[in-house]
């Protein structure tokens, strides 16, 4: 019997998820097996998915459908952010050489928005989507950082502090400790802690907002790259935070 009501929309999400963090078109029967249920149930719940643009239907199998750029659109006009931020993007790529990032913390969750990186990029840590390291990212503690300690404690109780590389900040205490250098230098780095590979720099944006959410910038490299470039970067990412400031 196919699934109904809550648990059919759990399974028509896990469907979603499923196809979106494949590398190609997905089967039905392969979609079965990720998600753990009946193909029959899987057909089931594909038929809206694809019906409403969410999913399309290939010869190799299915695919993220014309839905989606949609509602990523919605999603950052919903963000409601600074006047500009697209352009500033790559001015700050141009700039420094580095790929940029628009990143944004809203409802108790800390999401990369944008970025100057390619799509082909599989190497790049850091790709638009949910944010799930954010204590060992620079973004994530910029962001962190501008929030009241009881939602920052929150945060972090919700989503861990899993130790990703030997660099990775993992003591709730350490870390408000790490906030406090933030708040004082001005922006935030992340030295190999989320990919031994990557260092990251950002800054919170300075608008002020009424809705609780932060907005940040932020740069990626290759840690060999950072260490000789620190000063310079920070001074680049800096002026363009300040660039998006509102006018008067």
């Amino acid at each position: 019997m196919p699934l109904t009501g809550p648990q059919s929309v759990d399974r028509a999400l896990d469907l979603l998820d499923a196809v979106a963090e494949a590398p190609g078109p997905v089967t039905a029967k392969a979609l079965a097996r990720a998600v753990g249920c009946s193909l029959s149930t899987v057909y089931h719940l594909l038929g809206p998915l694809t019906s409403r643009g969410h999913l399309v239907r290939t010869p190799q199998g299915y695919a993220l459908g014309p839905r989606i750029p949609g509602l990523q659109r919605s999603f950052q006009r919903h963000l409601r952010p600074a006047p500009g931020i697209a352009d500033v993007l790559p001015r700050l790529r141009r700039a420094t050489g580095a790929e940029a990032y628009y990143t944004a913390y809203r409802g108790g969750l800390i999401t990369v928005v944008d970025t100057t990186a390619p799509v082909t990029d599989i190497a790049n840590p850091f790709t638009p989507g949910r944010e799930t390291r954010a204590h060992a990212t620079a973004h994530g503690k910029a962001l962190l950082a501008e929030l009241p300690r009881p939602a920052r404690r929150r945060y972090l109780a919700d989503h861990g502090m899993a130790r990703l590389t030997d660099r990775t900040i993992t003591s709730a205490d350490r870390f408000e400790t790490e906030l406090t250098r933030v708040r004082t230098q001005g922006y935030a780095v992340s030295v190999g802690e989320a990919d031994p590979a990557y260092t990251c720099l950002a800054v919170a944006l300075p608008q002020p907002r009424d809705d609780g959410a932060v907005h940040a910038l932020s740069l990626s490299l290759p840690t060999a790259e950072f260490r000789n470039r620190r000063t310079a970067l920070a001074a680049a990412i800096s002026a363009a935070a300040a660039a998006l400031l509102p006018a008067g």
